[in-house]
């Protein structure tokens, strides 16, 4: 998937260029070899900037780990994967492995979810009595996956601070409110197809919980004039964030942990995944890069803003469907995609907030799927594709929503 996406930018690029040079634009060769270098440039400085905070929270999350967090995670909420996966014994390994694989999503630190997420996964076959063929628990763990909630997310963050943004949390709620609708469709699709019951009591008490909290949040801060939400969002984002590491070092510290060598130890792996992802980084911006200067991007967004304003629609959402188009595609694509529109338009901008939010708001489905499928052998996937793009739908939509709530 990876190889034709990055083929289509390269070979669309051209041929885009060839067509402006025909039009009288022979700059734009010029312009297309320069874009190569500089976005090659900057996919390194985002990097680089965020060797730092992979290192700091895969750290950070050690010390959860040691100190007790994740225990804390699977008891509580042990009564409702019980009932979304009444498969699974009780105390057996797949547990643990999908609460750690939900809360490093829950923190928004994607490549260091996927290790955990496949070992979740690995997990799950040992109790697949077709191992060709996926299972009802692996169908739910993997739309969960691609669509989990996200409390923290620390690596969009990250990115928005490299582009130059003034409060780079500033989306810390929008993302919470895309990625929960994410969530709750997903979950409901896939209850359908796997008769789920979502009217037990005890489900709909998690639910409701959840969605009664998300509804007050919604409904105090669409309530405030745009200064004060974005005020006070920023506010409740870094208080949570700093409360999150606080709760880890006091759980680590009860059971005698040795902090620092305990955050070293996990900061080495975050080290790892942040250097390892530069080669793919540097790949898919350049052929943005590429496919942007060409004018081949500009082209077809024109084109559907020009559909979209026909209808007397606002268009300014336009500028963020490129990270949109990309995200059930190719975690890699839509990242380089949301650089590219905070480089293009400002962090800070309409666009750049959107791409962000669309960024958070759900995760790759099919990369998930060929990935954690693939990782132990299943061919028959069943409904999964289908559930997948259900949550990514919702979650692209209720992202262009919530942007126009906070920043419109």
């Amino acid at each position: 998937m990876l190889n034709r996406i990055w083929t289509f930018f390269f070979l669309g690029g051209f041929v885009a260029a060839i067509a402006r040079h025909a039009a009288g634009h022979p700059e734009v060769w010029q312009e297309m070899v320069a874009s190569t270098f500089d976005m090659a440039e900057t996919a390194f400085k985002i990097a680089l900037g965020l060797t730092g905070v992979m290192c700091l929270w895969l750290g950070i999350m050690r010390i959860g780990e040691q100190g007790g967090a994740v225990d804390g995670l699977a008891r509580a909420f042990g009564p409702l994967l019980r009932r979304l996966f009444p498969s699974i014994p009780n105390n057996h390994p797949a547990t643990g492995s999908i609460v750690m694989n939900m809360a490093a999503n829950m923190l928004g630190l994607d490549n260091a979810a996927t290790p955990l997420g496949l070992k979740a996964m690995r997990e799950l076959q040992t109790l697949n009595p077709e191992p060709e063929k996926a299972s009802d628990d692996q169908i739910l763990f993997l739309v969960i996956n691609t669509s989990a909630v996200t409390i923290l997310p620390v690596t969009i963050f990250t990115y928005r601070a490299q582009m130059g943004a003034v409060d780079p949390t500033d989306i810390f709620l929008p993302v919470l409110i895309a990625t929960y609708c994410s969530t709750m469709i997903g979950l409901l699709v896939t209850s359908l197809f796997q008769r789920i019951r979502l009217w037990d009591p005890i489900v709909l008490a998690y639910l409701g919980g959840m969605t009664a909290l998300i509804a007050g949040l919604v409904f105090y801060f669409g309530r405030l004039d745009q200064a004060a939400l974005e005020a006070q969002s920023a506010l409740l984002a870094n208080f949570l964030i700093f409360a999150v590491i606080v709760a880890f070092m006091i759980g680590a510290v009860r059971r005698r942990i040795d902090l620092y060598e305990t955050f070293v130890g996990g900061a080495k792996d975050g080290f790892q995944v942040a250097v390892g992802i530069i080669p793919y980084l540097v790949a898919m911006l350049v052929a943005i890069g590429v496919f942007r200067a060409s004018g081949a991007l500009d082209l077809l967004l024109d084109g559907i803003r020009a559909g979209v304003g026909a209808a007397g629609v606002d268009t300014a959402w336009i500028d963020g469907l490129p990270t949109a188009l990309m995200k059930p595609l190719s975690g890699s694509g839509a990242r380089g995609m949301m650089v590219e529109a905070m480089q293009t338009y400002g962090a800070d901008s309409f666009a750049g907030r959107l791409a962000s939010v669309i960024q958070g708001s759900t995760e790759t489905t099919f990369y998930v799927l060929a990935v954690y499928f693939g990782s132990v052998g299943i061919r028959r996937t069943r409904h999964a594709v289908v559930c997948g793009l259900a949550a990514d739908l919702a979650g692209i939509t209720a992202a262009i929503l919530v942007t126009y709530l906070f920043f419109g």
